[in-house]
């Protein structure tokens, strides 16, 4: 085995609040300092986390270009297309003959596609 999955990494311009809204969108948490540190510098990149333990650690990465181009890499999450609406996203394509999801863009523009929720035994 040459590698193996560590982490995701995602720019965005204003990695703060981008990190905010995907903890709120996927239920996530902000990774906190080990203890004995001090809080990071707002210039550093947020890592978020699942609580549940279920999902990859997300980091937030500072850039200072917008995005302009199409992902070559996106997320699929299970959700509600009505309240990430709700939430700040833009919807892209609605489900159709087809596709069977929805393709959604965060706050910054980046596409992910959104399935209906499965149970919890089904991983993919």
């Amino acid at each position: 085995m040459a590698a193996r999955f560590k982490d995701l990494v995602m720019d965005a311009v204003d990695h703060q609040s981008l990190a905010d809204w995907w903890c709120t969108a996927l239920g996530y948490e902000r990774r906190q300092p080990p203890a004995g540190y001090s809080e990071q510098p707002r210039e550093w990149p947020v890592p978020i986390y699942d609580p549940a333990g279920a999902g990859p650690l997300i980091w937030f990465t500072p850039v200072t270009e917008p995005k302009t181009v199409k992902n070559r890499m996106h997320l699929d999450v299970f959700g509600n297309t009505d309240e990430l609406l709700a939430l700040g996203a833009t919807l892209v394509r609605r489900r159709d003959g087809q596709i069977g999801w929805d393709i959604m863009s965060d706050p910054e523009g980046n596409e992910f596609c959104v399935f209906d929720p499965k149970p919890r035994s089904v991983h993919r």
